[in-house]
């Protein structure tokens, strides 16, 4: 498990927390990528800063909704949504969007991103495409 520290007289309060990481809000951060993942069963945003360290993410599975629900346009707006509220203490501005995955939630998530007040400077699509995919199964006897 780990070692326990006893607290002696002389220690403060904020000794005590020595494996406490800093939260990432102290970060300053104008420019971001957002990487949305949107299959058919859901539909995952996040954000990144240049060098690839995640601010905020979302999913509509996190936001609550179930089932059918997930895979709503509706919801990849509100995953949106959420998201951007997220990081709106690091100051980000401009953003490249990366879309994976061709799921009904693909285009109100940048929808979404766009009307939460962020501009998009390029939209990428990284959805993988099988080259020829895999092989048939064999005819079916009768």
């Amino acid at each position: 498990m780990g070692k326990k520290r006893v607290a002696q007289k002389g220690d403060s309060v904020s000794s005590l927390k020595m494996g406490v990481k800093e939260t990432s809000s102290k970060k300053k951060v104008s420019r971001g990528t957002a990487y949305i993942v949107s299959t058919y069963n859901n539909t995952m945003v996040s954000l990144a800063d240049l060098s690839g360290n995640i601010l905020a993410w979302s999913s509509s599975g996190a936001l609550g909704f179930k089932g059918a629900k997930k895979a709503t346009p509706y919801a990849a707006t509100m995953v949106a949504k959420t998201v951007v509220e997220k990081v709106k203490k690091t100051g980000l501005q401009d953003i490249k969007v990366i879309v994976k995955g061709v799921g009904p939630g693909r285009e109100a998530s940048i929808r979404g991103l766009a009307g939460a007040g962020l501009n998009i400077m390029s939209i990428k699509d990284l959805t993988p495409v099988p080259h020829n995919g895999t092989r048939p199964s064999k005819p079916r006897r009768v």
